[in-house]
């Protein structure tokens, strides 16, 4: 008699199905791995430009507005161009740019300011981060599309067929 396996969707048995098993088994570690890099990158940009009293928090806004660059550029190549390990988008967009980025330092940042005499920079820091930060994610992605259409040529990737509009 056959039982039933521990997760639904992942049945040893079957041979093409193990390496999903390795793969879910690796994201958390993958992640965790992902993310130490890119919070030490982060901790050394903020030490490199500290904040003054006051001041914009440059190192914050620049590294979570080419966080959402790096972002953008990701996606269009591990859902447009490439055919990833699908541990690169775990390791790279949740670990290593979710660890880079942080809105939640931002978020204290921007209090801070607004509380302070500094109320303005504080509410155009608020704004000028959010729009800076979609604006790179567009970038990112048209950027990266424009580059591939230029580069690549792999079939069904990227480029129109006849009569189809992208």
């Amino acid at each position: 008699m056959r039982s039933e396996p521990v997760d639904p969707d992942i049945d040893l048995s079957i041979a093409g199905q193990t390496g999903e098993w390795f793969t879910r088994r690796m994201t958390l570690p993958v992640i965790a791995v992902g993310g130490m890099a890119g919070a030490c990158a982060r901790y050394g940009l903020e030490l490199a430009f500290p904040v003054s009293g006051g001041g914009v928090p440059w190192a914050t806004f620049v590294t979570n507005v080419s966080g959402c660059l790096v972002l953008g550029v990701l996606m269009v190549i591990v859902q447009e161009i490439a055919i990833a390990h699908p541990l690169v988008r775990p390791f790279v967009g949740v670990g290593v740019i979710g660890g880079f980025t942080t809105f939640s330092t931002y978020t204290v940042q921007v209090r801070n300011l607004v509380v302070s005499p500094h109320a303005l920079t504080g509410v155009v820091y608020l704004f000028g981060t959010v729009v800076a930060g979609l604006a790179a994610v567009a970038l990112g992605l048209t950027l990266t599309r424009l580059v591939a259409r230029r580069t690549w040529r792999r079939p069904g990737s990227l480029t129109a067929q006849p009569g189809e509009v992208r």
